[in-house]
């Protein structure tokens, strides 16, 4: 479903995102539904495949985990990220790895690039205020915070504070 796709601003196949997304669940559980819901997580946001489809390939449970961490886009950027932000504190704790996951891995991509151009980084995203996406880091870190025994969690605070300096 990703087939030609590549991460913002790079020329690294976009594959990768959900393939390290899948490795950071595994190593936070062994549910294989979860685990399938990494690999997946984008299919509905970014591809044109269908939740039926999905749900058709994978089951209910693979598709509801899917849908929670798939982005309204007809909603604004603030409006979709203080949804998830909102929603993450009272959600299932699969839905909370999914999520410290697929965070970590897009702070670890950043936190990457933000070593290498600095502030040039946020020119990349539809949203290009950094004040803006240190909110959103901030308020996930928030709301994920019953998970700081974590090494995943731990890790994506120290991303946090090298490219935020907060």
């Amino acid at each position: 479903a990703h087939e030609g796709a590549f991460r913002k601003g790079s020329r690294i196949p976009y594959i990768y995102h959900p393939m390290e997304v899948a490795l950071l669940v595994a190593g936070m559980t062994r549910d294989e539904d979860v685990i399938a819901a990494a690999y997946l997580h984008d299919v509905l946001e970014d591809t044109p495949v269908t939740s039926g489809e999905l749900g058709q390939a994978f089951g209910p449970r693979i598709l509801e985990l899917v849908q929670f961490e798939t982005e309204d886009k007809t909603l604004s950027w603030q409006e979709r990220k203080a949804h998830t932000i909102y929603h993450l504190p009272d959600a299932p704790i699969e839905v909370r790895i999914l999520t410290l996951a697929e965070k970590l891995s897009n702070m670890r991509s950043t936190a990457r690039d933000y070593l290498m151009i600095g502030d040039q980084v946020w020119q990349r995203f539809h949203e290009k205020r950094k004040a803006s996406h240190q909110w959103y880091a901030s308020g996930i870190l928030e709301a994920l915070s019953g998970m700081k025994a974590y090494p995943e969690y731990q890790e994506m605070d120290r991303l946090y504070h090298m490219v935020f300096g907060a």
